[in-house]
């Protein structure tokens, strides 16, 4: 068989070394054609083309207007910077100066205008008032340059998400920005172009959108100029912190009694507190709501470090505590009056800070304070409006107390014991006598109770009555005193002259116009409280006018001699001696046996004299014991009449529990009076009218003239 035919079977060796079979190639995707691709649409194609040009010109504007910007904030920034002032020079901002007012004592009770206690600096106040600033106002206080994007953010986050606009409410603003405000952006008070400092402080701190610009720009040049630690001085020194103070210092005196550097974490978490609403938050307005403040202070100082648990617990712990001058806040009437009666340009409106010291007894003045609000309380009904006034001096007119009203701790508001005239009712009894006493009646002169008529020309018939209506024949002066009888008081007003009862009122020192009509002996015409304890107090003097005064010596700041001195004090003689001392004596009976019996005190002499005007709408009770004189007023300013008070009533128990107190420890002392023992008197003698002719007094002097004689 032939095998040419047949495949040979392949050998075992090759079977062993049998190269593997080759894969067929994988066959590649055939490649497109360029132009076989699907066209986009051309609106995409398009539109791609608008954002990428409109992108290029963004970033070509945008540069371009970003470098613009920051050259034109640089030359700003630059500008700025040339034009700020030293350090030192920036410290005090105050466009008016201070009144610090002194007690008798030498002790601080009032401060009038913009208070500055001296400069501090951030070295040296209390490294807790540091801390407290900085936590609370700005937090990142050290790390921003003048300007705190994150805070601003935030402020307008908070903003919007409260309802409000973005710059309305938190604004977000750095320390440096707001001392950046506080210097008014560089722009100093101008008298001229203002109509007052107010009008300048409010233009000051507008805000838009326009002055946040200049207020970044200068906040920049500070940051420039000073270092964190001169800005933080700055604002440290010109912060409003309340109740009239400027700056740590004047405030930590106002409220504490201490310098800035003594204060505790306290404290100063009060002063701090207190930056966002002085007038609101301030100790002396709402201590409560202060330290209230306080806590939330304290609470930011731990967050941030520097505070630790313990010593924030041992802060609370230990809250902080009025001065004994900022508790009291006393003699906040006296303070006003005392103002109003010096040199303008030393205090209203004084440019300097000016120390005054003032006849003001803080006792005194505390007791008087404390007399009013115990009557009240416990005597007045709580919604009754009405209001009353007291005046506590000495014999030689150094006012020692002045309470203006029944809110004792105002400043600046309406002083019913220097600025209300009223009607003086009986209250002017004490000078018709003084007049007859002078003329050589005594009090055992007689005169007759009976009903009485005159012919006022202009006016008709006029016929006074008693309070009482009722009569009681023959009296002596001292019972018609006693009793405040109106017809005797008349009588011998009539019997003595008009005008010489007018011309011994005016003496005394009640400047105001008289009444010219009979009227005049009932206290007819108007006079204040300060007036009439005024006349009062030369009766207890012995017969010498008086000018009431509040102010001893003016000084400024740092300097030992006084600029203006006392402008008070005791003038002429207007009764003999022995006068006053038997007008005290019947003054001395109306309170012993008379309408003024209330007024009784237990182991004290003292005498004086009530007064009820018609209608009841003013009541009076001037009175003195041998060292102080008081007068006390009470009515409304409406001229509404009292119920159910006369001046033997409320205001005499007030002037009771007045003199209570500011006689508490005080030696008793007798009065200055004429005691009936020594000088025995026979039968009273009818009323006549004496020879004046050899007194010796001024008014002595005067009817000696209208008489005729040398």
């Amino acid at each position: 068989m032939s095998n040419s035919g047949r495949r040979k079977p392949p050998l075992v060796a090759d079977r062993r070394y049998r190269k593997p079979a080759r894969k067929p190639a994988r066959k590649s995707a055939p490649k497109k054609r360029r132009g076989s691709r699907k066209p986009r649409n051309p609106l995409i194609r398009f539109m791609k083309a608008v954002v990428a040009w409109a992108l290029r010109l963004i970033w070509a504007i945008g540069w371009r207007f970003t470098a613009v910007v920051s050259l034109i904030l640089a030359l700003a920034t630059g500008y700025t910077y040339a034009k700020l002032p030293d350090i030192s020079e920036v410290l005090d901002g105050r466009a008016r100066g201070s009144v610090t007012l002194l007690d008798v004592k030498g002790d601080v009770f009032a401060w009038r205008g913009d208070q500055f206690g001296g400069v501090v600096t951030a070295g040296t106040v209390s490294p807790y008032l540091r801390d407290a600033v900085v936590a609370t106002e700005d937090r990142r206080f050290y790390l921003h340059p003048g300007i705190d994007p994150i805070g601003i953010a935030s402020a307008v986050r908070i903003n919007l998400g409260e309802g409000r606009g973005p710059l309305t409410g938190h604004g977000g603003s750095t320390i440096t920005q707001q001392t950046a405000k506080l210097m008014c952006l560089g722009v100093a008070y101008d008298e001229a172009q203002w109509d007052s400092e107010a009008d300048y402080v409010a233009d000051c701190r507008r805000t838009t959108l326009w002055r946040k610009a200049k207020e970044a720009v200068y906040a920049l040049a500070m940051e420039v100029k000073y270092t964190k630690n001169e800005i933080l001085s700055i604002y440290l020194n010109r912060a409003y912190m309340g109740a009239g103070a400027y700056g740590a210092e004047a405030a930590a005196q106002r409220y504490f009694g201490k310098n800035a550097a003594e204060l505790n974490a306290q404290e100063s978490a009060v002063l701090a507190g207190l930056l966002t609403a002085p007038s609101r938050l301030a100790p002396t307005t709402d201590l409560e709501r202060s330290r209230d403040r306080a806590e939330t202070v304290l609470r930011l100082m731990t967050e941030q470090g520097y505070l630790t648990e313990a010593e924030a617990r041992a802060a609370r712990s230990d809250p902080a505590t009025l001065s004994e001058a900022a508790e009291a806040q006393a003699g906040g009437y006296f303070a006003d009056w005392v103002m109003a009666s010096g040199p303008e340009f030393f205090t209203r409106d004084t440019t300097e800070d000016v120390i005054i010291r003032t006849t003001l007894d803080q006792r005194i003045q505390s007791a008087a304070e404390d007399a009013l609000k115990t009557v009240f309380a416990e005597k007045v009904d709580e919604d009754s409006g009405a209001q009353a006034a007291i005046v506590i001096m000495s014999a030689d007119g150094a006012v020692r107390g002045m309470v203006g009203g029944r809110d004792t701790t105002v400043a600046g508001g309406f002083n019913r014991a220097t600025q209300a005239r009223r009607q003086t009712g009986s209250a002017f009894k004490p000078f018709v006598y003084a007049t007859a006493l002078e003329l050589g009646y005594d009090h055992a002169s007689t005169v007759v109770d009976e009903p009485y008529c005159q012919d006022i020309p202009g006016s008709g018939r006029w016929c006074p009555e008693n309070y009482g209506k009722r009569h009681y024949g023959r009296v002596t002066l001292t019972e018609a005193l006693r009793k405040s009888l109106n017809i005797p008081a008349v009588k011998v007003s009539e019997s003595v002259g008009r005008d010489l009862v007018r011309r011994v009122a005016n003496e005394f020192g009640i400047e105001s116009d008289l009444a010219d009509g009979p009227a005049l002996a009932l206290g007819a015409s108007e006079s204040t409280l300060l007036e009439m304890t005024g006349a009062y107090a030369g009766i207890l003097n012995g017969g010498s006018s008086v000018t009431p005064y509040g102010l001893v010596e003016l000084r400024l700041l740092g300097e030992e001699t006084p600029l203006v001195g006392t402008s008070g004090g005791i003038g002429e003689r207007v009764i003999r001696e022995d006068a006053a001392r038997e007008l005290i004596y019947m003054m001395h009976r109306v309170v012993t046996d008379g309408t003024g019996t209330r007024a009784t005190l237990p182991e004290w002499e003292a005498a004086g004299k009530t007064g009820t005007t018609q209608a009841a709408r003013d009541a009076w009770f001037l009175g003195f014991t041998a060292d102080y004189v008081a007068g006390v007023w009470m009515g409304y300013d409406d001229n509404t009449p009292l119920t159910a008070v006369t001046g033997g009533g409320l205001p005499a128990e007030i002037w009771r529990e007045t003199m209570l107190r500011v006689n508490e420890g005080l030696p008793v002392r007798p009065l200055p009076m004429l005691r009936p023992a020594e000088r025995p008197t026979a039968d009273p003698e009818p009323l006549r009218r004496p020879d004046p002719r050899e007194r010796a007094t001024p008014v002595g002097d005067l009817i000696r003239r209208l008489l005729g004689g040398d």
